[in-house]
Parts: C-alpha cells; sequence; structure tokens
C-alpha cells in the first residue's frame, strides 16, 4: 500500500508512508470520524526541512511506527521515530527524537498542524455543496484549537496537545521546539489529537495508558474467538491477520458493534458488505454479529423516497455521517440502493439462529423481518416472478448487486443489460432466506407462516431453475434483464447459489466444476467473469478480477455440499496469492491475470484492509472443518479435510450453542479416510455427526 492507516472505533488515520499529512494533499490523507476531516495537516520539520523515511509499519492494525531522519551524510543523524495509535476517540502520537552525532546538536524541531473539516464526499471529489467554515483557530498552554461551524449548525472542533513545553507556535499553526541533545540522548513529545463534536470531549490518557487500555481490548477479543492453528505459516499468518482486522474494523453507531465495509473510503456499515462479513464471522464468533442485525433492523426504510432509492422494509446499502447529508445534499442518510442486503439479512437471521438457538433475537427483531419478507415479497410481483433493481435515486448506483460498477453486467453480445434487472444470486438469497426462517417460526409455533414460507420458497426455485439455466453453457446466466432475456455471460455470481441451497443437485455439480475450470479459475482464485465472456478483461473491477469475498461465499456453498478438492484448489490459491500483499492481507480485489506470472497483479484501487477480505480467512477455516451447526435440530455436521500444504490443523473454542467445540483434524498416512479426527471439547450439548461426500 502506497498509505499507512490505523483505526479504532469511529475514528481512523490515513497519511503517506511517512506518516505525514501535507498541506493541500490530492489523496485525501487525514483523520477522520463521522464522514470528516478533522485533521488536514500535520508535518514534521528539522531545522524547517522534511527528514527522509526510514521505515514504515503498520503490521498491527491498531499501531503504526515510522522511523524518519535528517542527515549530514557521513557525520551523523536525527532519528524521528513516529508511534501512533488511536484509543477512545483521540489520537496518540509519540515522537522520539535520537541524537546520532558524535557531538551535541542544537536544532528547531516543528510540527505543523491544521484542519479543514470537509465533509469526505468532497475530500474524494465525489460531491460538492454549500459548507459551513471555520471559526476560529487559538492557541494556548499546550494547546492548538481550530474549531468550524457547519452548514448543517454542529460545531466541530480539532484540539492538538502535547506535553513538552514548546519554544513558539508562529501563526501558520506550527508548533516549535528548541532542541539541544546530547550523543544517543533522546527526547520525547507526545501529541494527542482529539476530534470534538457539540462540546463531547473524549477522556484524555498518557500514552502508555492509552496503549496499554488499546491492547488489552484486543487481547479480549481474541480470548472471546475461536483460534486456528496449523503446520503452515501462510495459513497462520493469514488467519491470524484476518481475526486482527476484522477486530479493527467494528464500529458501534449505536445499536452494537458491526463491521464496517472497509479503509479508507468505507469506515461505515454496509448492508451487504456488513452482512456478507457476519456471516463469514460465524463460526469466529456468532455473538459478534448481533450488532449488525440491530443496526441494520434500525435504519430499515420505512416510506417510499426516490431520492434515497427507500423503500418500506427495505435494508440499506450505506450510511454517512457528514455535513453533506445532514444538509440533504447527499442521498446516503442512509442511501438504500442494493436489492441484496435485504434477503442477506433474513439470511444471516437464519444462520445465526443455526449456530446459536437464540431465537430471542428474532423475537426482537420480528417486526422488521416481517416487512423485509414484505418488500421482497411486493418485489417479486412487481418483478414478474423474481427479484429485480432500478435505480430510482438521481445520485444513486445503476447496478445495486454487489457487482455494483455499471458495465458489470452486460450480454455476450457485449451490449449492458437494461433495467429492471433480476440477479442470479439475489434469488438464491430469497430462498435461502425463506427456507432458513420457515423452521425457525416452525419452532416458535407460527405454523401457517413457516409452511407460507416454504412454499413460496419452493415454487420460487422452480420459476428460477426455468428461467436462470443456460443449457448452451451448462451453467446459470448472471441475470434476467428487463425483457427478461437471460444474459448470458458466464460469472462468478452463479456460484453463490451453492450455499443457498437452490440449484438441483446436478446442475451444483456443473456449477461447482465449471468454477474452477480454466476460464473462471485464475490459479489465484476464482475470476469474477469467464475469459470466454465478451465482457472480460482481467484488470477491471468485476469483469475478470478476483475478488477474495465472492471465493468466500463460493466455498461456503463448495463446503456445504462437499466439494473437498473443488474447495482445497480455491483455499490453496487464495493462500498462495496472500503471500505477495503486505503483511499477508487479502485485499478488496486483485486482478485476473492468470498464476502462470507468478505473482497476483495488483488491482490500482483498492481498499485494504477490508472487511468480507478479512472475513474470507474465516471461511477457509470452516471449510476445512466442513463444519455447519444446525442448533435447531441440536446437530453439529462436520467432513473435514486438508489441502496439500496442511497436514495438520487445530481449531479451538468455536462458539457452538451454548458451548464450543474443538477438534484436531491429522492428515492420515494410512486407512480408508485421509484425516484423522480427534474431537478435544464439545459443549455444546449436540450430537458431533461425521459425514463424508
Amino acid at each position: 500500500m502506497e498509505y499507512s492507516v490505523i483505526k479504532e472505533g469511529d475514528l481512523f488515520f490515513l497519511t503517506d508512508k511517512n506518516g505525514e499529512l501535507t498541506e493541500n494533499n490530492e489523496k485525501g490523507y487525514g483523520l477522520y470520524t463521522k464522514d470528516t476531516r478533522f485533521l488536514s495537516r500535520m508535518e514534521l520539520f528539522v531545522d524547517g526541512e522534511k527528514p527522509s523515511l526510514l521505515s514504515s509499519s503498520a503490521n498491527r492494525s491498531y499501531f503504526a511506527s515510522i522511523r524518519l531522519m535528517k542527515d549530514r551524510k557521513d557525520e551523523g543523524a536525527i532519528e524521528i521515530h513516529r508511534e501512533r495509535f488511536i484509543y477512545d476517540g483521540v489520537l496518540y502520537e509519540r515522537v522520539s527524537l535520537t541524537n546520532f552525532f558524535p557531538q551535541a546538536v542544537s536544532f528547531d524541531f516543528s510540527a505543523a498542524f491544521d484542519a479543514d473539516f470537509q465533509d469526505m464526499f468532497i475530500v474524494r471529489k465525489y460531491r460538492t455543496g454549500e459548507v459551513g467554515k471555520i471559526i476560529g483557530k487559538v492557541t494556548g498552554e499546550r494547546t492548538l484549537s481550530i474549531r468550524y461551524q457547519g452548514a448543517d449548525d454542529m460545531l466541530r472542533e480539532t484540539c492538538i496537545r502535547w506535553d513538552q513545553n514548546e519554544s513558539e507556535v508562529d501563526a501558520d499553526g506550527i508548533v516549535h521546539y528548541s532542541m539541544t541533545l546530547e550523543p544517543k540522548e533522546i527526547k520525547q513529545i507526545c501529541f494527542f489529537i482529539i476530534p470534538v463534536l457539540e462540546q463531547k470531549w473524549p477522556v484524555l490518557l498518557s500514552f502508555e495508558e492509552g496503549l496499554k487500555r488499546l491492547e488489552a481490548s484486543y487481547e479480549q477479543w481474541y480470548r472471546e474467538t475461536s483460534r486456528v492453528t496449523t503446520n503452515a505459516d501462510v495459513f497462520n499468518g493469514l488467519y491470524r491477520r484476518g481475526v486482527q482486522d476484522l477486530r479493527m474494523l467494528m464500529t458501534d453507531v449505536g445499536y452494537g458493534e458491526t463491521p464496517v465495509a472497509g479503509l479508507p473510503w468505507f469506515a461505515v456499515p454496509f448492508g451487504r458488505d456488513s452482512l456478507i462479513t457476519s456471516l463469514f464471522m460465524l463460526p469466529l464468533n456468532p455473538e459478534k454479529v448481533k450488532g449488525t442485525l440491530r443496526t441494520l433492523a434500525a435504519y430499515q426504510g420505512d416510506s417510499v423516497d426516490a431520492w434515497r432509492d427507500e423503500q418500506p422494509g427495505k435494508i440499506m446499502h450505506e450510511i454517512r455521517f457528514g455535513e453533506l447529508v445532514n444538509t440533504h445534499q447527499s442521498p446516503f442518510g442512509p442511501y438504500y440502493g442494493s436489492v441484496d442486503s435485504t434477503p442477506l439479512f433474513l439470511v444471516l437471521l437464519g444462520e445465526y439462529v443455526r449456530w446459536t438457538g437464540d431465537l430471542s433475537i428474532v423475537e426482537e427483531l420480528k417486526p422488521n423481518v416481517a416487512r423485509a419478507l414484505d418488500w421482497i415479497d411486493r418485489g417479486i410481483e412487481a418483478g414478474s416472478g423474481f427479484l429485480t433493481y432500478h435505480q430510482e435515486a438521481e445520485k444513486g448506483f445503476p447496478n445495486q448487486g454487489w457487482k455494483d460498477s455499471s458495465n458489470s453486467i452486460v450480454h455476450a453480445s457485449g451490449e449492458y443489460a437494461r433495467s429492471p434487472i433480476a440477479l442470479a444470486e439475489v434469488q438464491g438469497y430469497v430462498y435461502q432466506a425463506k427456507k432458513s426462517l420457515a423452521p425457525i417460526f416452525e419452532r416458535m409455533g407460527e405454523m401457517a407462516l413457516a409452511e407460507k414460507l416454504d412454499q413460496d420458497a419452493e415454487a420460487f426455485r422452480a420459476r428460477f431453475e426455468q428461467a436462470f439455466w443456460m443449457e448452451n453453457e451448462n451453467f446459470y446466466a448472471i441475470a434476467l434483464d428487463k425483457d427478461r432475456r437471460q444474459v448470458q455471460s458466464v460469472t462468478s455470481n452463479p456460484g453463490h447459489l451453492l450455499m443457498t441451497g437452490l440449484p438441483a443437485a446436478s446442475r451444483a455439480d456443473r456449477i461447482a466444476k465449471r468454477l474452477v475450470a480454466d476460464d473462471m479459475f485464475s490459479g489465484f482464485g476464482i475470476r469474477t467473469m469467464s475469459t470466454e465472456a465478451a465482457g472480460y478483461y482481467p484488470m477491471s473491477y468485476h469483469n475478470g478480477s478476483v475478488w477474495p469475498h465472492d471465493n468466500g461465499m463460493i466455498l461456503l456453498g463448495l463446503s456445504r455440499l462437499g466439494y473437498k478438492k473443488e474447495a482445497g484448489k480455491v483455499i490453496s490459491s487464495l493462500l498462495a496469492a496472500s503471500r505477495f500483499f503486505e503483511y499477508q492481507r487479502l485485499p478488496e480485489l486483485f486482478c485476473g491475470h492468470g498464476s502462470e506470472l507468478g505473482y497476483p497483479v495488483p488491482y490500482p484501487t483498492t481498499c485494504s484492509p477490508q472487511a468480507w477480505a478479512a472475513g474470507t480467512a474465516i471461511v477457509f477455516m470452516q471449510a476445512l472443518l466442513g463444519l455447519h451447526p444446525n442448533a435447531l435440530k441440536k446437530e453439529i455436521r462436520i467432513d473435514p479435510f486438508l489441502p496439500e500444504m496442511i497436514d495438520e490443523l487445530l481449531a479451538e473454542h468455536i462458539p457452538i450453542g451454548a458451548g464450543h467445540l474443538s477438534l484436531k483434524v491429522t492428515r492420515s498416512r494410512s486407512g480408508s479416510d485421509p484425516v484423522k479426527v480427534e474431537i478435544l471439547e464439545n459443549t455444546t450439548g449436540f450430537e458431533l455427526i461425521h459425514s463424508s461426500k
């Protein structure tokens, strides 16, 4: 990555590799909360000159360490070590200056600060609009404060404090220190950057105490989540990175923690992204996904508003909290332009119950479930039997599935499909939602509703099989267009159907095998589009690239249906790809070039870390164990396998029901079963069923 980023809660800090925010930077660097940039400049100088970079590391998702130097060749240098983290709404930065000259040196050390309070949409040049103004810049004892009165009548303030007396704060907001250091002497200055909204001030701690509390919160996260180790360092590294990044990406906007989509530009709750990430997180800790369900329920649509693509019962796509949203100059407060968020909301609820048996949240969210089902049924009726989308909002999205770029739904002729569009995978989510909710409502005594959901799902399945299957390709079409014509491009979208249980067994078999055939499989993962399709190109966003989360959704289906060979191929390929990315962090996507190049080609602009990419590592664990609990039946099905590079897998403390499952899987060198399974702990009270395909 060309940038350094850390995040905690609702605050994230994005800088260049030097740790700098330079004036008028074009890359959007800054300190952000509530979609507002609270710090737009933070630069260090020694005698008025910028030091040069020695190293930059953010290997710990929450902590960055940057080393700089200001040297005189063959004489010595002043080393500047920057250490930073965020805790409880405050950015902490400690600057350590060390004299590596053989004699004492005196110099001016300075730090420049500024804040422009720009809305993130303006920073990204995504929107313009009427905004507020800076109303004051005040210096005090070890303090610099910048205040902004927004067009939304909200008072915003950035307060910068430091723990050592300065020699001067000049008119440009530059803090100067006259320093003299003996050889090898170290002096430290701590800066505290505090974003303040409506005079709500966070608690300020010492650098050491803040870091101690932050690290303790990570340790608690690790204690509460599943632990997985293997004999393969590449798997262990990817799993640890995924678990750590998921912790960093959790945010609470008032209804419990939920994973935001990704950094730097999508650090807010989403519908689709947060739901899919939460689906992936179920084997990590099902309790962690309840915040997602409650957050999305709280923002469920309740009126018809074309400006925001809102409809009653619809689950949002994305929510923003900045000045343009607050003044209704942007429709993202929230915006509802996704067709899949609503069925995925119900899918996650159903899967959560399968893992936990907890019906209380279903009872709590029953009105939301009813409204979501009503929205789906109204959509199916309006869409002549399928759930479709059509852009209503002038500033919304033309394509409203997960492949939301304007060119992603393309006919074999190269013509773009016209809306209303019915996406294949969305119909699968609808089917899975109804099939998974039926036994839940049956358990809750609502027999008529349960029977209706089951019958609706089966009728829907029959319509889908007839309308979407392409005989010439032995594959499902990605979509139906406005004229109910099949969009006959072979893509990864129908791979999601394997997870839903919708396809007939013979067709599921063809889908599974085609996904790992040469035209779809790059060697570093399953491509989003076949190399034989008219719209294919490997550097595209959605038409031939590789998305780890897309592979993760497919893996859930391959695992559920017992396709071990295909699942192993996908897992091994993504593990191999992960070696080439910084901190072994799978990015949002990468290009779809074949592995014969010897390395995955990075996509030019991609989010990293990104939530559903991080969650893919958890899917690997679930797929390798073949782990699929059903708390309503009080049973856990396992069907483990190990890919070539792994000979031993230890999974500990997997939360299921009211207990935990721990097991060890070892490659067997003899006998009919290729792996040996040892159950180390099962406090769930559920029957353990070892099935095999």
